[in-house]
């Protein structure tokens, strides 16, 4: 029993007569010394693969673009419509992660749950081909856009969950590690398919550009990555022994909120070190995420990059990100995910303030690529982190609110570069980024999780 379980009302939705002695029977984790089959951590590493061409695709590059500068009649109203959109799937990101993964929690079948939330995202994606070049479609793309992206998210949350089930101390960074770096690879598979199989100069498939249909066609390319690839997952994915010690009740979601609500004052009063990870892992975690989603905007305004050198220079960034991610996650196991992150961000500040002072594009090039090759290290050292910290029984609750908690900053690195870019240019925007790591790195600094952040013993 985790040492706040004893003297708190078991979750909504169950009781625990006689738990066992971790709180759930039957759950392995990174405590566990026996690792998971090759087969099922090769199953849940392509899961990562697949789900990218939805972030990389969809959400960043390709359909999006679509979206706001093709079916809408006026790209400014194209942006401001999505951008909306957007701010609302963040809202219920926010609202629904943590109420699902306590949900996933008292289910106990964390792979069908990701079967289920994971086709959704495939039929979301697919129907996307429905939204053809005119105005009046507008709302139906951004929307279906924004309820995959609400999906995708949730579906991370049981995604995330697993990892303790696959993993060992001794494994648990290069099994993360490694799934982040396919999830880059498979980002860039997917890319590059779509830019030259079906985009560029009509693409080398042949697909029709009249009505669009190209560029439609994208959605289905995506929606059948994801399946294909989720497949392995959905079938040898690790299953979650039944907890016969728990009597179900229906699930109530007021209840639930209250029950994580009381959660996060447990986390103030017994686990401080777990709230105060999630709050500085959120603020850094909004300047990684800005890396990629303003790389390409500062390359085109600052350095006269036209869309081809954009999309090269992101597919570069992207298979950077996969080999650092890679490397760093096998060092993770054998200094800890501490270093990893105190490291790499330290790094990452001072690869930015080394572009702002010189403006030059090889700069930028050379730069930029050692800032994307230490992204995907600390996202993927963060995961192992939260991994080794939480309990067993309360893995997807707490996965979901990392998610809730990394959307509740994401205002902070967009106001920030907005600023920078107004006083000083476009380039100097990149400042707004170097401070949201700095001020992620400063409140990460203090923290001390005996047990969590030290490599496993050999």
């Amino acid at each position: 029993m985790s040492k706040h379980e004893s003297s708190m009302p078991s979750p909504a939705g169950t009781v625990r007569p006689g738990a066992g002695p971790d709180g759930a029977a039957g759950t392995t984790g990174p405590g566990a010394t026996a690792p998971a089959p090759r087969r099922t951590v090769a199953a849940w590493s392509l899961w990562d693969l697949g789900s990218n061409a939805f972030n990389t695709v969809i959400l960043s590059f390709v359909f999006s673009v679509y979206v706001t500068g093709t079916v809408a009649a006026d790209a400014e109203n194209g942006q401001q419509v999505y951008s909306n959109a957007q701010t609302v799937a963040g809202v219920l990101v926010a609202l629904l992660a943590p109420l699902m993964g306590a949900w996933a929690d008292r289910v106990r079948n964390r792979r069908l749950l990701l079967t289920v939330s994971t086709l959704a995202v495939v039929a979301t994606m697919a129907a996307m081909w429905f939204v053809r070049p005119e105005n009046s479609y507008l709302l139906v793309g951004v929307a279906l856009i924004a309820l995959a992206s609400v999906v995708a998210e949730i579906a991370g949350v049981f995604y995330n969950g697993m990892l303790l089930q696959i993993s060992t101390p001794r494994t648990v960074g290069r099994i993360s590690g490694t799934a982040w770096a396919l999830g880059y690879v498979g980002g860039v598979l997917a890319l590059v398919i779509a830019l030259f199989g079906f985009i560029l100069n009509g693409g080398l498939l042949g697909i029709p550009t009249e009505d669009a249909q190209n560029a439609r066609a994208v959605a289905l390319l995506c929606a059948a990555w994801f399946l294909v690839f989720s497949v392995p997952v959905m079938i040898w994915g690790p299953r979650e022994a039944p907890d016969v010690t728990v009597v179900h009740q229906p699930f109530r979601p007021l209840l639930a909120y209250r029950d994580i609500l009381a959660r996060v004052v447990r986390m103030w009063r017994t686990e401080r070190h777990m709230l105060h990870f999630l709050v500085s892992s959120a603020i850094y975690r909004d300047g990684l995420g800005a890396v990629f989603a303003f790389a390409g905007v500062i390359a085109a305004a600052s350095y006269g990059m036209d869309t081809v050198d954009v999309a090269i220079f992101g597919i570069a960034a992207n298979v950077v990100a996969a080999l650092g991610t890679w490397v760093l996650g096998k060092v993770d196991d054998r200094v800890g995910p501490r270093p990893i992150i105190v490291g790499s961000l330290g790094s990452m500040i001072v690869f930015g303030l080394v572009i702002v002072a010189f403006d030059a594009t090889i700069v930028f090039w050379v730069f930029g690529m050692g800032i994307a090759s230490l992204v995907g290290a600390v996202q993927s050292a963060s995961r192992t982190l939260l991994t080794r910290m939480v309990p067993a029984d309360e893995a997807n609750e707490t996965f979901g609110l990392y998610a809730t908690a990394g959307r509740a900053v994401s205002f902070i690195s967009p106001a920030l570069i907005a600023i920078f870019t107004a006083v000083a240019g476009a380039r100097m925007g990149m400042l707004g980024i170097v401070l949201t790591l700095a001020l992620g790195l400063l409140a990460f600094w203090p923290l001390r999780v005996p047990g969590a952040t030290s490599p496993a013993p050999r």
